[in-house]
């Protein structure tokens, strides 16, 4: 049971203890001239009045909690809290192995839970919840202001167990509940790899844990083995992960010695730098690398690192911008406090953390707040450019990369979208996106029980349409009318295909279904069909490296 967040009087005292700890910095001067002694002496005569004589009863072990609480929260950080023994045993057990849970990648944004990505295959995944979707309450209850400890430690279950999650999504007036049934999730790197074409191979890296560069170069190694001459490295929906995995999968493509980050600590001071310590293991490789806002953290890591050494071109659209660094600090009572102690850089010192973006002072992340947003055939919002006012910096082979948070790729490529009629019906189907996804499922499920000769190649047509929306009326809470979903259909038919697909034979033959509407990956494909070299791939990308740049710098840019 999470533990409980506030009293009646707990606002009111929060906000008294923060005015009185935030006088303690903002009169710098004058706390030296009272001392270390005597300001401990005014925080504890506070805290003896409010104990002692306040209309209610509070005791003071809850009013040092107020008071940390304040502090923390006065930090403006979500990424900064403290974690008592129990938070503290879920966020360990998450971050070092499997769990029970519904496989949400979660950051707290403007005081909700917002979710960053679905892992592939987990219960969220399945239920259609998508990256910029809020969730607003768990069961009966408003997560406002929840931290994303919090929400893991509910979310988080026994495996088998329900959940019920509601959300607000862009673009659909009403919230949508999901009930997400638990499952252990494996925290899996590399889902498949394939060949797309005679000599390009794909592989799509879904999140970064212990075994993520072990799992790349044995997935690279495998494809090279069966004829590639160049790689589509696929981020996009990538949360990130553990840091040191980020560094090892950038390493096997820069060469020894190479920068791959930069923290920076206190006060912006240098903090330490990451370098690559093994060759490139793929020397003279093409390599292109898909991102888009679902990609964060050691996403953005190895992302600009292949950027910034010109050894990789990016394509679609820009991350996250997740880019700060959380130190643990174990102190009394068993508590631990989860601080942010530096933020990221790439090597040619880009921020990686959205937080100093100047686009922040503009207006909202399009991706959280913009409720027009146009929708692809796949059924993703497509996140407009955002390279206005960003600051640029030039990489050591002549080519101009921008700055400001996140990192932006080198051909910002958004999906297709739907015609505005379509997107209409699929903006309605999205109001009922927990019962029509629910549906969709059932009915692959049938499908396949019912089918059981099929195919990888199969065919969706009007009937197998027609017995969906059958199942789908007859589920008690969908209300689109046959019109909706007829108007809808290029998404209806490429979702139920991707599922029967999946759930018939795995994420291959589902990712084989869609792949000829990702926009981003197909022009990554034309681009390297025609590339022997990293050179030749920026050249017929419209980046060229400059001639003199080639000459004065090794394949693979700076070192």
């Amino acid at each position: 049971m999470r533990p409980r967040r506030n009293s009646p009087i707990g606002p009111g005292i929060i906000l008294f203890l923060a005015l009185v700890i935030g006088g303690w910095f903002l009169q710098h001067g004058m706390a030296q001239e009272q001392g270390s002694n005597e300001r401990g002496r005014l925080f504890d005569d506070v805290v003896d009045y409010v104990s002692s004589q306040y209309v209610e009863d509070v005791d003071r072990e809850t009013l040092y909690q107020y008071a940390i609480q304040g502090i923390l929260e006065g930090l403006g950080d979500p990424n900064t809290s403290l974690l008592d023994p129990t938070a503290y045993e879920d966020f360990r057990i998450q971050t070092e192995g499997d769990y029970g849970g519904v496989g949400l990648q979660i950051a707290e944004r403007e005081d909700f839970i917002t979710v960053v990505s679905p892992l592939p295959g987990t219960p969220g995944a399945r239920a259609g919840i998508r990256a910029g979707d809020r969730i607003t309450r768990v069961g009966e209850e408003s997560t406002r202001g929840w931290s994303v400890e919090e929400a893991v430690q509910i979310l988080r279950g026994p495996e088998g167990s329900d959940v019920e999650v509601t959300i607000e999504r862009p673009g659909v007036d009403s919230p949508i509940r999901f009930t997400l049934t638990r499952q252990e999730i494996q925290l899996r790197s590399v889902p498949y790899a394939t060949l797309l074409e005679r000599d390009v191979g794909y592989v799509p890296l879904g999140m970064f844990s212990q075994s993520s560069t072990t799992e790349i170069r044995e997935a690279v190694d495998s494809l090279r083995a069966e004829g590639a001459t160049s790689i589509v490295l696929d981020l996009r929906g990538n949360p990130g992960g553990v840091l040191d995995q980020g560094v090892g999968v950038a390493d096997l493509f820069l060469e020894s010695g190479a920068d791959v980050v930069e923290t920076r600590g206190p006060n912006g001071g240098p903090n330490g730098v990451l370098r690559a310590s093994q060759p490139d293991r793929y020397e003279g490789m093409p390599v292109a690398v898909l991102v888009d806002r679902g990609s964060a953290s050691a996403s953005e890591i190895v992302a600009g690192a292949l950027q910034d050494h010109d050894r990789a071109l990016l394509l679609g659209t820009s991350t996250f911008g997740k880019g700060s660094v959380q130190s643990l600090f174990p102190i009394s009572g068993g508590h631990v406090l989860k601080l942010t102690t530096a933020r990221w850089y790439t090597p040619l010192g880009r921020s990686i953390d959205r937080v100093e973006n100047p686009l922040d002072e503009a207006g909202p992340d399009p991706l959280v707040e913009e409720e027009h947003l146009p929708i692809t055939v796949m059924g993703q919002y497509a996140i407009p450019p955002d390279t206005a006012g960003r600051p640029t910096v030039t990489s050591a082979a002549g080519r101009t990369l921008y700055g400001g948070g996140g990192i932006v790729p080198d051909l910002l490529i958004p999906m297709d979208t739907l015609t505005t009629d379509e997107q209409a019906a699929v903006r309605r189907l999205f109001e009922e996106a927990g019962v029509y996804s629910v549906g969709v499922f059932n009915y692959a499920v049938q499908y396949l029980r019912e089918n059981e000769r099929i195919g990888p190649d199969f065919d969706v047509g009007e009937a197998e349409l027609d017995a969906l929306y059958t199942l789908l009326s007859e589920q008690e809470g969908f209300t689109a009318d046959r019109d909706t979903f007829e108007r809808a259909r290029r998404f209806v038919e490429l979702q139920l295909e991707t599922e029967i697909a999946g759930q018939g034979w795995g994420d291959l033959e589902g990712f084989r279904r869609r792949m000829q509407y990702d926009e981003p990956l197909q022009t990554a494909i034309d681009l390297l069909r025609g590339a022997t070299t990293p050179e030749d791939l920026f050249s017929g990308a419209g980046v060229p490296i400059p001639d003199a740049a080639r000459a004065a710098s090794p394949a693979g840019g700076p070192r």
